[in-house]
């Protein structure tokens, strides 16, 4: 295939003004980008290189913290429709009260909200802490 026409890219790479339009306009410190005063900051490059099991699927992970996982009777409510189960294990979990509960069920989680316990002894169900 025939290449009709070069990059822009390329075009201006030697030039003074490459996509700055005239060279008046690349003078102040607005022209960084939020970068301060011009300094490039290599952080990417060195995560990447000497610490890549920070990156993942959901970012960074701070390794002195425990991650806090929590489900609330909504979801609950929503499993049992399901699978009808008399008892749920939640370990690791605190139980919010978000939702409502329309199942007699004993659930046994990390931890429960004072309103998800009063709305699970509501729906004559049993809370159990772990």
């Amino acid at each position: 295939m025939v290449v009709r026409k070069e990059r822009r890219s390329r075009k201006y790479f030697g030039s003074r003004h490459w996509g700055l339009g005239n060279i008046k306009n690349g003078r102040g410190s607005g022209d960084r980008g939020g970068v301060g005063k011009g300094a490039v900051k290599p952080r990417w490059t060195w995560t990447t290189a000497k610490h890549p099991e920070l990156i993942g699927k959901r970012g960074f992970h701070h390794w002195g913290q425990e991650e806090h996982k929590w489900i609330d009777l909504y979801a609950i409510n929503g499993m049992l429709e399901k699978e009808k189960k008399e008892t749920l294990d939640l370990k690791g979990y605190k139980v919010l009260s978000r939702g409502e509960l329309n199942f007699k069920v004993k659930i046994k989680a990390s931890g429960f909200s004072k309103k998800a316990m009063e709305k699970i002894k509501a729906a004559e169900s049993t809370a159990e802490v772990v």
